[in-house]
């Protein structure tokens, strides 16, 4: 509806005898319901085109212009796509980051030390958290370790000559999308745990705590002790052995005995342990425990001493206890 005239036209009089427009000012005159809701809404603020427009009457033809009046909408337009991608890239790049720190990170396998276990070129997800709780390296591990000093020497890294690649490559590696290529990190198999007593002569085979270990991943053609027998030796405490699979091509703990710790690498230098090559697909492969490293009395036989020597302590208190027991029957004879 268009604005409403309420009462008679101002201006001069009407001429007597005009009865249609007399009858109509008369009419005006009495505002009509229609009126009324007018007036009503325009005292509430309606009328005035800053709140809703009010209803159609019925019969109401509706805007002059012959179009339908739409509804407000309150509803936001979806955000553009391209708008969020930075959002969603930073959100990947921050979970990427917590993962590699605290739970998984890639590593790349740079020379032939542990073959044909793992091969040049793969790549092995490296577990983080379990250490995160106090869990120390096992037995037939593959484990991931900083160098201890000196077993990498001045060995060149393998980083990119390009400047934009390297940059790239530096960012996803921090972030653990991509492993690294300038950090000195090795990787081997845990032979023996701290208090071990682990040995080699000969030919072998390798005895850990005198137990023979029967070692079907060893690189074909190669003996167990490789071309450096050693031991028999005490690994400390907090301390790990380790050797690769490949024995004729490892610089592992037994290059090193000259060196503190006597070639045993400090637990706190072990990142984490390799569970899976994951890179390329058609390596792809779980690292397990070797049964092996299950034989009975393996781990049964570093307590052998402390039982021994409580039995030996038994035995000398023997005369002791009964000379006690026999006491109270001389007591009561006197």
């Amino acid at each position: 509806m268009g604005d409403l005239v309420i009462g008679a036209r101002s201006g001069a009089g009407e001429p007597e005898g005009t009865g249609g427009r007399a009858a109509r000012s008369a009419e005006t005159a009495v505002p009509s319901a229609s009126a009324e809701d007018a007036a009503a809404q325009s005292a509430d603020g309606h009328g005035d085109g800053t709140g809703d427009a009010p209803p159609p009457l019925p019969g109401d033809p509706g805007p002059a212009d012959g179009t339908e009046e739409q509804p407000p909408r309150n509803e936001r337009k979806p955000r553009s796509f391209w708008k969020e991608l930075p959002i969603l890239i930073g959100i990947a790049l921050v979970l990427a980051l917590v993962i590699k720190t605290f739970f998984v990170q890639a590593f790349s396998i740079p020379s032939e030390s542990m073959q044909n276990t793992l091969q040049v070129g793969d790549r092995v997800l490296v577990d983080k958290l379990t250490p995160w709780f106090g869990a120390e390296p096992e037995r037939g591990e593959v484990v991931v370790f900083h160098d201890p000093g000196g077993w990498l020497g001045d060995e060149p890294t393998t980083e990119s000559s390009n400047a934009f690649v390297r940059g790239v490559q530096d960012v996803l590696s921090f972030v653990g999308l991509m492993p690294s290529d300038n950090e000195k990190d090795l990787i081997k198999r845990v032979i023996a745990v701290g208090g071990d007593t682990v040995e080699c002569e000969g030919e072998g085979p390798v005895k850990v705590n005198g137990v023979a270990l029967d070692e079907p991943y060893i690189y074909a053609g190669n003996t167990p002790c490789g071309t450096k027998p050693f031991g028999p030796l005490k690994v400390p405490d907090g301390r790990i052995w380790v050797m690769g699979d490949h024995r004729a091509d490892s610089l592992d703990s037994r290059f090193h005995m000259d060196q503190p710790g006597g070639g045993a690498v400090p637990v706190d230098d072990v990142i984490g342990r390799a569970f899976v090559v994951a890179w390329p697909v058609n390596r792809w492969s779980t690292l397990p425990v070797p049964d092996t490293f299950d034989q009975k009395g393996l781990a049964a036989a570093v307590p052998a001493v402390p039982a021994a020597a409580g039995a030996v302590g038994a035995v000398a208190l023997l005369p002791l206890v009964r000379r006690l027991r026999n006491r109270p029957d001389r007591d009561r004879r006197s």
